[in-house]
């Protein structure tokens, strides 16, 4: 009954979303564009967007909340509509000082609010700039980065059009009558032959409306002709532009023209045509594309991982209730949510790497994804094997945590961005940097049994001789399969290395982070085999792996050295900081004589 009410959860996400109005705002967002050097739906710029500069993937107008996609086709085709949504979060008090303002219980603001201090806001980011980022403030990382945000929404606002209030389709077609006159006038001033100085001012006027254009828009939707690569696609400004050398205008341009016109006098049923016939033109040059934008609008409407972070968070509570009342049957059924969960995150996972056409991990985003993925895989073969509900709950913690750390992280834009070039290259990278991952996986999977042995023989009297023995023999086993792993993928990454930078080995922070994590799974390993720990002390020394591959994982990225310091992150330290102390604290709780813990100490009499 329980997996049914899961299956029925899932199932209404997959039919896609539909329109609430007569736009087909849905089918607009499957329009391919190109956006920093990778294809994507319209849809997924529009979630990007908005997540970057609200912090939401939805935004609340009018006690309603309306899609990414909505707010964007505003912004680009009807900005005068879309300039009073409060979207901008502030919350540094001296920002808001700056701008006469004073912290209070409102945090988000609009466009046409924050318009007037643009300058200000520009002149404070330009010093900010200056600055270090390891070394800024607080107040000139937020007023850089809502520089950014403010940049971001003004390139958006004219990527398909001039922000003007002007119909596009009679602009392009007096753009079309004039180009040959106002070539002439152009050649005639540059030979000093009488020309018509309106033909000249009128080519002018348009020559720089659309240098502008290229010059700012974010999104590229015109594609190339048959025959050119994938990232020759261009801006709409870009395009007019090349028509003022003779080249003629792309059709698409006067289809999204048309779109825009039609949106802006509320014509749907026009606006369908064009978009139709736009959708049709891409199709017939690019098949393959228009069904990766397609596939990934339905990725995106399913959230997979969102999904997944419910049928963890049911799966812990039915595994608690199970330990309470002692049933075998919730035990079942929340071993068969774990399994649904695990193929809905494995299904997230592949969805991914066919969109991407790249392994699993390409960057701190995926790296948690995988994580979790790989601890999930772990704590069910766990299950399977001690049926004791251990396993299904560190699984479940840990795949829920992974995927809340993902969360955060997609905060700064898109999750599946091309790779950087010291990752783009061959097979090693892409195997080195799964072992990896997985040796991440399983002593983070080690380390938090490690914390169910030491939570319940300190605060229950569950932890019998059984249990503590069942949880010693996890704790031993995947400390194995770390070590395993760890070692592969580090020998692995010297190979890549070698053959990308010319040496093994190198002592980078990123090196020597990975190095670590098999030196102290090592340590663990031997100093179980010589004796000089036991259940308690393999705990203890499985909670500390926990601090070395948080350190691997995101320490090194906040140095900002190395050769791997392509993940920068300044905004993680503060709860990175806060795990390290939480885990020294409960290896010292660990630690402590038999007597204080209740599973252990004699009963009174």
């Amino acid at each position: 009954m329980v997996l049914m009410v899961c299956v029925l959860f899932l199932l209404p996400d997959l039919r896609g979303p539909k329109d609430e109005d007569f736009f087909s705002r849905h089918e607009f967002g499957e329009l391919p564009v190109l956006v920093g050097g990778r294809l994507k739906p319209f849809d997924t710029v529009a979630r990007n967007s908005l997540m970057i500069i609200h912090g939401k993937q939805t935004l609340r107008k009018n006690g309603k909340s309306i899609s990414a996609i909505e707010w964007l086709m505003n912004v680009m085709m009807r900005p005068e509509v879309a300039k009073d949504d409060e979207l901008f979060v502030i919350n540094h008090s001296d920002v808001l000082g700056m701008m006469g303002w004073k912290k209070s219980q409102k945090k988000y603001f609009s466009w046409s609010e924050l318009e007037p201090h643009l300058d200000e806001i520009l002149r404070q980011a330009k010093l900010a700039d200056a600055v270090d980022s390891q070394v800024r403030s607080p107040f000139q990382r937020e007023i850089v980065k809502l520089q950014e945000r403010l940049e971001l929404y003004h390139r958006l606002k004219n990527s398909l059009r001039v922000e003007e209030d002007v119909d596009f389709v009679k602009e392009i077609a007096l753009f079309e009558k004039t180009l040959m006159p106002g070539a002439k006038a152009f050649l005639a001033k540059k030979k000093g032959l009488p020309f018509e100085q309106k033909n000249l001012e009128l080519w002018e006027e348009f020559n720089n409306r659309y240098q502008f254009l290229a010059e700012v828009a974010y999104v590229f939707p015109i594609p190339p002709e048959n025959g050119q690569p994938l990232s020759s696609w261009t801006s709409i400004g870009h395009n007019l532009l090349e028509a003022v050398t003779q080249k003629p205008i792309s059709p698409m341009v006067k289809e999204y023209a048309a779109m825009v016109s039609a949106y802006r006098n509320v014509a749907p049923v026009e606006f369908d045509q064009h978009l139709s016939e736009a959708m049709r033109i891409i199709h017939s040059q690019f098949p393959d594309t228009v069904f990766r934008a397609r596939y990934e609008c339905r990725f995106n409407h399913f959230e997979p991982f969102y999904k997944c972070m419910t049928l963890y968070v049911l799966v812990f509570v039915l595994i608690c209730f199970a330990w309470l009342g002692s049933s075998a049957s919730l035990h079942r059924s929340a071993y068969m949510v774990l399994f649904l969960a695990f193929l809905v995150h494995t299904a997230g996972l592949v969805t991914r790497m066919y969109l991407q056409g790249r392994p699993p991990v390409t960057n701190l985003y995926s790296s948690a994804i995988f994580i979790g993925w790989g601890v999930v895989l772990l704590g069910l073969i766990l299950e399977k094997i001690y049926k004791d509900g251990i396993g299904g709950v560190t699984a479940s913690i840990l795949g829920f945590i992974t995927l809340l750390i993902a969360h955060h992280l997609s905060g700064d834009g898109d999750t599946m961005e091309m790779l950087r070039a010291v990752l783009d290259t061959n097979f090693w990278l892409a195997t080195h940097v799964v072992c990896i991952t997985l040796g991440y996986a399983s002593t983070f999977l080690a380390g938090f049994l490690a914390l169910m042995y030491i939570f319940r023989g300190m605060l229950t009297r569950s932890l019998d001789k059984q249990n503590a023995q069942s949880l010693a023999r996890m704790v031993y086993g995947i400390v194995c399969f770390a070590t395993l792993f760890s070692f592969v993928g580090t020998i692995l990454g010297g190979i890549w290395a070698d053959q990308s930078w010319g040496r093994f080995w190198g002592w980078d922070p990123k090196e020597n982070g990975a190095l670590l994590i098999v030196l102290w799974n090592a340590i663990i390993l031997h100093a179980r085999w010589g004796g000089m720990i036991k259940q308690k002390g393999l705990m203890v020394m499985a909670v500390f792996g926990n601090i070395v591959t948080s350190f691997s994982w995101f320490g090194v990225n906040m140095l900002g050295v190395g050769l791997h310091s392509y993940g920068f992150i300044d905004k993680a330290f503060f709860w990175l900081s806060t795990f390290v102390v939480s885990q020294l604290l409960l290896m010292m709780i660990g630690a402590l004589p038999d007597r204080y813990w209740r599973s252990f100490a004699k009963p009174k009499r």
